[in-house]
């Protein structure tokens, strides 16, 4: 069982029980899942904080029950009566798999069987995190900023851009409609043959998943601390979930290989003030509330010295390949030193699209406290008026 408790939400927030159960599903869907998601179905259960779909401001208590505990009875538990040593012993690992936590941990920790490792390091905590952001989401839609994680690769396919002009909400529908979370219906095709050859060389495949938010308004994070800069807050976050790798933010490692003035983004002033507002619902260009002020172009993505320039947010995060391989890796019997074939775990060939949801939450998360950080209240309301008082005074500038 999992239990998860939110601190800080302002009372007043509506939340969708059903589009946090639809956040959890998301997580566990996708080609090239094993075994596990066809035991587990995620549901949250709220035990606290919330009443007739509204937060009350007092903490959150969120519980995702794991249906997979009974086949795991008698060898995981926290009392020396829980615990049977045969059925235990039968269930012990003593091969650590190559890319995984399992030999770090044993010795960090000094423990002997790696399931005390394995079972912590998994990805099924992420359940917990998922549902924690889709309380954040639910704010954060509550003042106009959405936030949507996406596939843009997996393994050797790269999806196309979505076209010039497509609004935010005509991504999310694409996005949604294919179970890869790819906008591009042709990539998404080449991603399941990918994943059926991978599949066929008991393999596995990583990807790059971005995240992008729109509505964020300007001045979120800080230039003045360092460990209050939205970059490296996003990027910690997003590092934080297994098997990340890499994190970049706008166009990231491009723009080491470019001339500073093909590196940033022009600022321009809408003298109008409708020109570019009337395109403002464009996935690669809404107006996140810098005033009149606006950029052609986004390189930044949406951040400069640590802080949200008004445009949309976008942060991309690389995943390895799953470490647990049907034809294992060399690794070494910690019993006896003898080099062997690595463990197995059931395992999936890929979960990329799954952490996209993943990656979505734990985004969520760093915005809506960098949000609140900002324009805190403890209701709703008192979020809204701090908001658009300082929306009107950015407007004067």
């Amino acid at each position: 069982m999992l239990l998860a408790i939110l601190e800080g939400m302002p009372a007043g927030v509506p939340v969708r029980l059903d589009q946090v159960d639809k956040k959890l599903r998301q997580r566990q869907g996708g080609p090239g899942r094993g075994g596990r998601q066809r035991i587990e179905q995620d549901r949250a259960e709220f035990v606290g904080g919330l009443r007739g779909g509204q937060t009350l401001g007092s903490p959150i208590g969120i519980i995702v029950r794991n249906r997979d505990w009974p086949n795991w009875q008698g060898v995981l538990g926290a009392g020396a009566d829980e615990v049977d040593a045969e059925k235990a012993e039968a269930k012990a690992l003593y091969r650590p798999r190559p890319g995984h936590a399992d030999l770090a941990g044993a010795l960090k920790y000094d423990r002997r069987d790696l399931r005390d490792v394995l079972e912590r390091a998994s990805a099924r905590e992420t359940a917990a995190r998922v549902a924690v952001g889709a309380v954040c989401l639910e704010l954060l839609a509550a003042v106009g900023v959405r936030v949507l994680g996406h596939v843009v690769a997996l393994g050797p396919v790269r999806a196309t851009p979505p076209p010039t002009g497509t609004t935010f909400a005509a991504l999310i529908e694409a996005v949604e409609a294919s179970d890869c979370r790819c906008a591009d219906t042709a990539a998404t095709a080449a991603m399941h043959e990918a994943i059926r050859e991978a599949t066929l060389a008991r393999d596995s495949l990583g990807g790059l998943i971005e995240v992008l938010a729109v509505g964020v308004p300007v001045g979120l994070g800080s230039y003045a601390s360092s460990d209050r800069r939205l970059d490296g807050r996003l990027a910690a976050a997003l590092m934080s979930i297994q098997a990340m790798k890499a994190v970049e933010v706008g166009i990231g490692a491009e723009a080491a290989r470019l001339r500073g003035s093909a590196a940033h983004d022009e600022i321009v002033v809408d003298t109008e003030g409708s020109a570019l507002a009337a395109n403002e619902e464009a996935a690669g260009s809404f107006g996140g509330g810098a005033g009149r002020y606006r950029r052609p172009t986004n390189r930044a993505g949406g951040i400069e010295g640590g802080v949200s320039n008004g445009e949309p947010v976008l942060v991309r995060v690389a995943m390895k390949p799953i470490p647990t391989l049907l034809k294992p890796l060399r690794s070494a019997d910690m019993r006896t030193g003898e080099v062997i074939a690595a463990g197995y775990e059931r395992s999936d060939i890929t979960s990329v699209p799954a952490a996209s949801v993943v990656a979505e939450a734990v985004a969520g998360f760093v915005l809506a406290q960098a949000l609140l950080e900002k324009f805190g209240g403890d209701s709703l309301g008192e979020v809204r008026r701090n908001l658009a008082g300082y929306a009107a005074q950015v407007a004067g500038r």
